[in-house]
């Protein structure tokens, strides 16, 4: 049991590190401003919550690289983080 909770456990870091890298990639590479001008305007126009959405869309080719090695548990540790990272979306989204 303890194995299984460890590999969930990675899969969920490597997806929050995935995600990290995603928003760091948008933020310094696909934005015109600056990282700081572009972080100040995410919070000024309130769209935090679509752009983690885009930020977590490395995590679809960590699913797919974890079950192409068969490894089932680190995929589900993605999962999970995904659906927290949807849940989160959602949240800054509606409230």
């Amino acid at each position: 049991m303890g194995f299984i909770r460890k590999e969930v456990l990675i899969g969920i870091l490597v997806s929050l590190f995935a995600t990290v890298s995603g928003l760091f990639i948008y933020l310094q590479y696909v934005s015109r401003f600056g990282f700081y001008e572009t972080i100040e305007m995410i919070h000024k126009n309130d769209v935090m919550g679509p752009v983690i959405a885009l930020a977590a869309l490395p995590n679809l080719f960590v699913f797919f690289i974890f079950l192409k090695k068969n490894q089932e548990h680190r995929a589900r540790g993605v999962l999970i983080a995904t659906i927290i990272t949807a849940v989160i979306t959602f949240i800054l989204k509606f409230f």
